[in-house]
């Protein structure tokens, strides 16, 4: 029997603060986690889908408020900053690309993949502010500025091709 020297830490499951940074527990995927964390958010995008602008937006600033909270909380308990399985700010990030996306599998499959090439690329300043911020505010920064990059993406996609 092989033992790891250097095991990650496992969320609480029963701890609500967990679940939600952990994505419900898509977070707990052994291989992609921040892919399959991105997956789980498509339902309650698609929930939120119908709100008009600004509700939308309202929401997505209570979520990354939520989300500084929840991650850095949830870091803190892990003993580890930004553990892979804390998918909460895909979450959010991949609805900021969303946000006023039109309707259609095309543009939610173009928004997950656009997301999720920005979150792993990390262009400047993203892969900047992922080493240099700490906390729950340095959790959700990268993956919030990745969905605004993905949020122009499908927003110059679609007034170039609507």
């Amino acid at each position: 029997m092989t033992i790891s020297a250097n095991p990650k830490p496992r969320p609480n499951w029963r701890n609500p603060i967990h679940l939600l940074a952990f994505g419900l527990g898509s977070g707990a995927a052994p291989k992609a986690p921040g892919t399959f964390g991105t997956l789980a958010a498509v339902p309650l995008y698609l929930l939120l889908q119908p709100l008009a602008n600004l509700p939308y937006l309202a929401l997505l600033v209570l979520l990354f408020l939520l989300g500084i909270w929840l991650c850095g909380r949830t870091s803190r308990d892990l003993g580890v900053h930004d553990h892979g399985g804390i998918v909460w700010d895909e979450w959010v990030g991949f609805l900021i690309t969303m946000w006023m996306a039109p309707q259609g599998w095309q543009w939610l499959l173009a928004g997950f993949c656009v997301f999720r090439f920005f979150d792993i690329l990390k262009p400047w300043p993203i892969g900047l502010l992922d080493r240099k911020v700490s906390g729950g505010l340095g959790i959700m920064l990268d993956d919030v500025l990745a969905g605004v990059y993905g949020f122009v993406l499908i927003q110059l996609a679609v007034h170039l091709l609507i």
